[in-house]
């Protein structure tokens, strides 16, 4: 081979050694990029592929996808133990505040000059007022003052078959088998599952949908869903807020409270963006490896 010939072949070989480079670093910034647009939009879901990198940036990009599974979970964490310090102090407040109105209406209904009296109705509203707001009260309060789980494997098709026998009328879809073996309470699943399905055929639903895969993670992920109302997008980020509900006889803590059980087992719950083909609702339930 000719020096000329030598020299040509050593600058393709460089040109394209550089151009390589340079295209590798425009890729990792793209992905710098996107998980920074996930991270600010709140989409701690993302996973970012692997593929065509050197073995200490395959490390780093699963170490970050990780990272954001473990973001995840402590948001969700920090979110659950916010609303209950909150419900907590509320309800303890409020409690306070309409103990003395209940006995005093209750003493006043009793008064001999009040019974028969043009006041009897209005003290006696009162008191049925401040009556349910103590009932109601009372629910929320042991919203903080759960069981605490206790967790042994458990068959996820034996419990979802338990469900379903609640909920005849409607359409199941049952891909679960009983080789799908989790770590959970079963109780506190059971009602989990309850809570979904009863917001489901409040909303309408004809067919419900239950079926599982593992994650990257090695989390078992249950997928529940249902072909009710679907979810408007302006409520979306509110549903698992407690007392917050879109229904006249709602109590808004059905959502909340579910995902509360699942996070006490060390397990996540989400709403997905995007429901599973043929419905129009999905909730995600991700449970502890």
């Amino acid at each position: 081979m000719s020096d000329t010939a030598w020299i040509i072949l050593c600058l393709t070989v460089v040109t394209l050694t550089v151009l390589w480079f340079w295209r590798h670093q425009r890729m990792l910034a793209r992905r710098a990029h996107m998980m920074e647009e996930a991270i600010r939009n709140r989409d701690l879901t993302f996973r970012l592929p692997t593929r065509h990198m050197f073995s200490g940036e395959r490390a780093l990009q699963e170490s970050l996808n990780r990272l954001g599974e473990h973001v995840r979970e402590q948001v969700n964490l920090g979110e659950v133990e916010s609303w209950e310090k909150l419900t907590r102090v509320l309800t303890h407040e409020i409690m306070n505040a309409t103990a003395p109105i209940a006995s005093i209406s209750q003493s006043l209904l009793h008064n001999p000059s009040v019974m028969g009296s043009d006041m009897e109705e209005g003290i006696l509203a009162i008191h049925n007022t401040v009556q349910h707001l103590n009932s109601f009260v009372d629910s929320y309060r042991k919203y903080s003052e759960l069981q605490k789980p206790v967790m042994r494997p458990v068959d996820l098709a034996a419990v979802a078959s338990d469900v379903q026998q609640l909920y005849p009328d409607v359409e199941w879809r049952n891909t679960l088998t009983a080789e799908t073996i989790v770590k959970t309470d079963p109780n506190l699943l059971r009602q989990i599952l309850i809570n979904l399905i009863k917001n489901a055929v409040e909303s309408g639903s004809k067919t419900i949908g239950v079926e599982c895969r593992r994650n990257a993670e090695g989390r078992v992920a249950l997928y529940v869903s249902n072909d009710g109302e679907p979810i408007p997008a302006e409520v979306r980020s509110s549903i698992f807020i407690p007392f917050f509900t879109t229904k006249r006889s709602g109590s808004g803590i059905g959502l909340s409270l579910s995902r509360r059980l699942l996070t006490l087992q060390g397990g996540m719950m989400s709403l997905l963006d995007e429901p599973l083909p043929g419905f129009h609702t999905t909730f995600l339930l991700e449970f502890p490896v």
